[in-house]
């Protein structure tokens, strides 16, 4: 007894863990909306909470940057998995709002708190800025990759559609090449600095955890988050209609803040730990992996499932990603944070919340 109280003591949000049965049962008993969408919520806090333990841990034992990228790829189950839910029943303006709400949210909001609650904690933060600035480069050659199709877009050529489906498809098959050459790079050709990471004695001595149960609960608590997103975002239509917020603005900031909420504890808790190099590794690498690969997998996958998916936004989302990508890069480019910088992120993601509320697309 006196072991449990310690471990409650030391992980207090683990109790939470409990709460997952209820969600399985308020859906398969038919609750209600509400009572499968609290539930739901309530436990992917813990889950995401796990996945943020596991990753740090595998950090320690393979460095920050195949940490980060071992996160941001499970983190992005969730998002991927309900994206291929809302394709199947033909919700393809939605799954292309929740593209372009998880890159704005993971470069405004998950790293502006990241830097905000880190630079509150432990003043100004250092990571290596060649890796960051180099990955926020490719998201820019990405954004130009969305951008292409939708300009072409207004063409007046014959047959447009079908040409416009053509376009999609090879610019994505050129942006899944180019993140792969991108992992290649980071990971074979560009060395660490060391700038804000621990030199490696130090972090085989926090490893508190061995690989295989690191991956082990990374695989379980992942699983465990894709599972209750699905139930959450299930829920969470039913629970928006009757509020009357438009299902563009349920796209680009409910479904992505839902399904990668996982990610986004992840790179928070690390920033506060003064570990912002994985940090920023999470969030930055998760753009990177929704728009050069997540988005052009999703065009192939929509294109097998019988409602072709094309790479074409409208305005609004093409400028609040243009303006998300230069904002992080001018954050990132000298290799330091601090938490007036974070502040500033997090006042341009809830401009763009407040103009997508308010003005819907």
């Amino acid at each position: 007894m006196r072991k449990l109280l310690r471990y409650i003591r030391k992980h207090p949000l683990h109790i939470l863990l409990l709460v997952i049965p209820l969600a399985i049962l308020a859906d398969l008993n038919g609750w209600g909306a509400g009572w499968v969408f609290g539930f739901s919520a309530v436990a992917v806090i813990p889950l995401a909470g796990l996945i943020g333990e596991a990753t740090e841990n595998l950090a320690a034992h393979t460095g920050p940057r195949i940490g980060g990228l071992i996160n941001a790829t499970l983190g992005n189950a969730a998002e991927l998995i309900i994206t291929l839910f809302a394709i199947q029943a033909g919700l393809l303006e939605l799954v292309k709002a929740s593209i372009t709400g998880s890159i704005i949210g993971n470069l405004l909001f998950v790293l502006g708190l990241s830097i905000l609650l880190g630079g509150l904690k432990n003043g100004i933060q250092h990571f290596d800025r060649r890796h960051t600035v180099n990955t926020t480069i490719l998201l820019a050659i990405a954004l130009i990759g969305l951008m292409t199709p939708s300009l072409f877009s207004h063409s007046t050529a014959d047959d447009l559609p079908h040409r416009v489906e053509e376009l999609s498809l090879c610019v994505a098959g050129v942006m899944i090449l180019l993140y792969v050459l991108g992992i290649i790079f980071s990971l074979k050709v560009l060395p660490s600095s060391g700038i804000g990471t621990p030199p490696e004695p130090d972090l085989e001595e926090k490893a508190g955890w061995t690989i295989p149960r690191s991956l082990l609960v990374l695989a379980l608590a992942t699983a465990g988050v894709v599972w209750m997103s699905e139930l959450l975002v299930g829920s969470v239509e039913a629970v928006v209609t009757g509020t009357g917020i438009s299902e563009f603005f349920l796209g680009i900031i409910l479904v992505p803040m839902i399904g990668n909420i996982a990610e986004h504890l992840a790179a928070v808790q690390v920033a506060y730990k003064n570990k912002m190099e994985l940090s920023m590794e999470i969030a930055v690498s998760s753009s990177l992996q929704i728009a050069l690969f997540v988005a052009p997998v999703l065009v192939f996958i929509s294109l097998l499932m019988g409602n072709p998916l094309t790479l074409v936004f409208n305005s609004f989302e093409l400028a609040v990603l243009l303006s998300a990508v230069l904002v992080s890069y001018f954050v990132s480019a000298d290799g330091e944070s601090n938490w007036l910088e974070g502040a500033a992120l997090l006042a341009v993601y809830v401009i763009f919340a407040l103009a997508f509320f308010i003005f819907p697309s």
